[in-house]
């Protein structure tokens, strides 16, 4: 059997369904940062940063793209100046075919996505978001399916992401009744005959879909639908789908002192040293994570009630701060999203097994800092 050649769009869909480019703040810049949607692609490299050292190593492996958590380019361009460090890593991308794609604020308040490892890494349960951002907007779906189709239908749907609800899949109600239609010169139907009154016993089947999942619904429902013209409603629902947002407040699964978590983090998240304020040793039970620099959050944090907030990027009068309300912190640095990398590699392996698609995870290292 051929073997169908995937381009990068394939890719870039796939990672907007993990991260929808919506949930992107307005002054971030995500999606496609250098290449083309329609280049063939079979070797995917996933890396935090794109460094000139990253590049190079894309060279080396002979990567065709590159998928970043944080953008290459933030401002636009105003000029290319091959002498810049900027302007030589766009200059080796573009020499050697190498595209790039950022999945940024997007992938940190995705559900799964970046926030929802670090909770995981540390073994928070029962973890909410922190920073409330908006919600998923639904809607529901009513198509009229012959009865001899209605689990093919269903089944297309739920593929597509219809009828998910929490934890559970496939989630739909039918009724049956009597459908009628009148085929007109020109029609090729699957039931009946033309300019003849048909009536056929259908199901009514209904379920509810994230509305930026709508399109690919459609698409395929039509596609499994017997009918020639396939007939559904969309309903607008005032009902709201889960919350998304930046960072996660969650609970452990016991209380440990200040000075045990600090090791558990260390050790979750591979890191040598990390900054503490508080009390080391008080008991804690209630965690907020955020990925990235979050200091401007310690008051939600504390809202929420946690106990302890692990960030990056703490500067030295917003730690006071949160010392001073006694909401403990440890700065984990920017650099602890390079759990990205992994989270992103088993995600694209899982979606295109055996389609001839290579994701390795870069292993330059771009964190900046060194601790002496």
């Amino acid at each position: 059997m051929k073997q169908i050649q995937l381009t990068n769009r394939d890719i870039f869909k796939e990672m907007e369904a993990l991260a929808p480019t919506y949930l992107a703040y307005d002054w971030d810049n995500v999606g496609l940062q250098v290449g083309a949607y329609n280049k063939p692609v079979s070797k995917i490299m996933i890396t935090l940063d794109v460094l000139e050292n990253v590049v190079d190593e894309a060279i080396e492996k002979h990567v065709d793209l590159i998928i970043a958590h944080h953008p290459l380019l933030f401002k636009p361009l105003r000029q290319l100046n091959m002498d810049t460090p900027s302007g030589k890593i766009m200059q080796k991308l573009v020499n050697h075919g190498i595209t790039v794609y950022a999945s940024h604020t997007n992938l940190d308040a995705a559900i799964g996505g970046v926030n929802d490892q670090l909770a995981d890494a540390i073994g928070l349960t029962s973890s909410r978001v922190l920073v409330d951002e908006q919600s998923k907007s639904l809607v529901k779906l009513a198509v009229y399916v012959p009865i001899s189709h209605i689990d093919q239908v269903r089944e297309a749907i739920s593929k597509a992401g219809a009828g998910h609800i929490g934890n559970y899949s496939h989630c739909t109600f039918h009724s049956h009744g009597q459908g009628t239609f009148k085929p007109l010169e020109g029609t090729n139907p699957f039931i009946g005959n033309t300019n003849q009154l048909e009536k056929v016993e259908e199901a009514k089947l209904e379920t509810i879909v994230e509305e930026h999942k709508l399109s690919s619904v459609l698409e395929q429902m039509i596609d499994a639908h017997p009918y020639e013209e396939a007939a559904y409603d969309i309903y607008s629902l005032g009902n709201k789908g889960e919350t998304m947002g930046l960072g996660r407040v969650g609970h452990l699964e016991e209380k440990m002192v200040l000075r045990d978590f600090v090791e558990k983090v260390k050790s979750a998240f591979q890191m040598e040293n990390v900054r503490v304020t508080g009390n080391l040793d008080k008991k804690v039970k209630t965690i907020a994570i955020l990925g990235g620099s979050g200091e401007k959050y310690i008051h939600q944090a504390k809202l929420k009630g946690a106990d302890v907030y692990i960030t990056g990027d703490m500067t030295f009068h917003i730690a006071q701060d949160a010392w001073q309300i006694g909401l403990a912190v440890i700065d984990s640095g920017h650099y602890a999203e390079k759990i990205m990398k992994d989270a992103v590699k088993n995600y694209l392996n899982d979606r295109f097994k055996d389609m001839g698609i290579e994701v390795i995870t870069s292993t330059t290292n771009t964190d900046p800092f060194q601790f002496m």
